[in-house]
Parts: C-alpha cells; sequence; structure tokens
C-alpha cells in the first residue's frame, strides 16, 4: 500500500485509521476540510499538503486524498487548524490599484490591507479581479465555498462594464457568441454589446461565466480595443448596486441559502 506520509512508520495510513475510527464515522478529504476552515481555497490547501506543510497526528501528510474526521488532529504549518466558523460571504466593491492577494513582496497595497480592520476575520476571495479592475469581489470565510462559485460548472454569469478605446464595430462583438481562441486559450461564449460610442472610446457590457485569467482584456485586445476601464458589476445572483468604492455588505444567511440552493439545478444539469 502507497504510504502518505513522509516518514516510513511500521503503521500504514489504513491502520491508523482503523484504530480510532468507527464505521459510523463521517470523514472528509483533508483538502476541503482545511478550505472549510476559511484558511485558503482548496487549491492552496492541495498546494500546502503537496510541499510538506501538513500534518494529520503529528505526521506529514503528502496526500491530498487522504481523509480525516473530527477526531484527527490537523496541523498547518505546525499550527492548529482554525475552528470552522459559520459560513458567510461579503459583498465588496473593489477600487482600482488594489491586489487581489494576501502578501506582495513589491509592498503594492492589497485588499486585504484594505478590510483588515472592517473583517475582524479570516477571508479568502472568489475568484480575483486584477490591479487595474474594480467592482464586485465576493469574499467569503469558507474556502470550499469559494471554489464552488469560481468554477464555471456553477453557471453563475460574471457582468461587466467594460470601456474600450477604438470605434466598436458590432460585427467584431458577434464573434465572441461562439467562443474565441487567443495565443492558444480558449475562451467559451460570451456576450457583448455596444452601449454607448462616446468619441474614440466605447462603453459595451460583457457577460461571461468562465472569468479565466484576465479574459476581458485578452480578448478586447485581440479585436484591436484597448480597455482602458473595467468594472465588475454582478456575479451570479449578487450585484454591486450602491455599494460604495472600498465598502463591503455582508450576504444575509437565508439569501446565501436560497442561491446556493437554487444553483443546485443548474448544475447538475450543466453540461
Amino acid at each position: 500500500m502507497k504510504n502518505t506520509y513522509k516518514k516510513i512508520n511500521p503503521k500504514t495510513p489504513k491502520d491508523m485509521k482503523s484504530e480510532i475510527r468507527s464505521p459510523n464515522t463521517k470523514t472528509n478529504r483533508i483538502a476541503k476540510v482545511i478550505a472549510r476552515s476559511g484558511l485558503c481555497s482548496r487549491r492552496e490547501a492541495e498546494r500546502l499538503i503537496t510541499n510538506g506543510n501538513v500534518k494529520v497526528n503529528k505526521k506529514i501528510l503528502l496526500d491530498c486524498g487522504f481523509s480525516v474526521t473530527s477526531q484527527d488532529q490537523i496541523e498547518i504549518n505546525n499550527q492548529p487548524l482554525p475552528k470552522k466558523v459559520s459560513t458567510k460571504l461579503w459583498l465588496y466593491n473593489k477600487q482600482k490599484g488594489y491586489l487581489v492577494t494576501n502578501n506582495d513582496p513589491r509592498g503594492r497595497p492589497t485588499i486585504f490591507d484594505q478590510l483588515k480592520e472592517k473583517l475582524n476575520t479570516r477571508f479568502i476571495s472568489v475568484g480575483r479581479l486584477d490591479m487595474n479592475s474594480e467592482g464586485l469581489l465576493l469574499l467569503t470565510n469558507d474556502g470550499d465555498l469559494a471554489r464552488k462559485l469560481e468554477l464555471p460548472s456553477t453557471g453563475w454569469l460574471r457582468r461587466y462594464r467594460v470601456r474600450v478605446h477604438g470605434y466598436v464595430i458590432k460585427k467584431d462583438l458577434e464573434l465572441l457568441k461562439n467562443g474565441i481562441t487567443v495565443d492558444g486559450i480558449r475562451y467559451s461564449k460570451i456576450d457583448a454589446n455596444l452601449d454607448k460610442q462616446q468619441g474614440s472610446n466605447a462603453w459595451l457590457t460583457l457577460g461571461m461565466r468562465e472569468g479565466k485569467n484576465r479574459e476581458v482584456r485578452r480578448v478586447m485586445s485581440h479585436l484591436g480595443y484597448n480597455v482602458n476601464r473595467l468594472i465588475r458589476v454582478s456575479f451570479g445572483p449578487f450585484q454591486i448596486k450602491n455599494i460604495a468604492p472600498g465598502e463591503i455588505e455582508e450576504v444575509k444567511n437565508k439569501i446565501l441559502k436560497d442561491q446556493l440552493e437554487f444553483s443546485k439545478p443548474m448544475n447538475k444539469n450543466r453540461k
């Protein structure tokens, strides 16, 4: 049997689990448990595991698929895993000039610096907006929820207001309806509409379900239009509405629960 621990022990993980678990003990994959604590996203949790930063019952774990129970002692960088708190979701109106990252080696301002006094709790972002982008960003204390919401399979539409430099030709926008490939990267269907042409600038509304890294800027540049302002106005059922730049608003638990339940049939039927 493959050993999932860095140090070889006379007992295999299967033997160790059988000593403490009854057949009725509920188990969950370690990466999912870490994400649910709000410490980080599931992807980041998997990275911590493969890098040897996670211990289960004092033993270094390297297997992201390993399952644990509430009886197991989990440590991250030799610190106990934070206890899971009730899931929360916040709407945040990100301002231009802030990075969506915990730490920047170059010392540039981040949303976590801006919000540390307003949100006295651990939180992570659902996806990202680049430094020069503005608008709606979802924040949560549940890494597993963050992962679910940012996946295209969730089916939630991201809508953007975009200002570009150039005289927009509507036929160019129609090319996006069936998806487009840019520099070897395939982007799925994008709904694009010309709202207003103001001199040499134009305002567009774009809707997409993927939200790949710098997708709007790369696609528009490919069509010959330079993006000089990008504002996300909605993410699924949530809208920026009247939230002031730099401010946050907590989503009520009932609304969050209702929206997550509503999205389930969409996930199931989406190909």
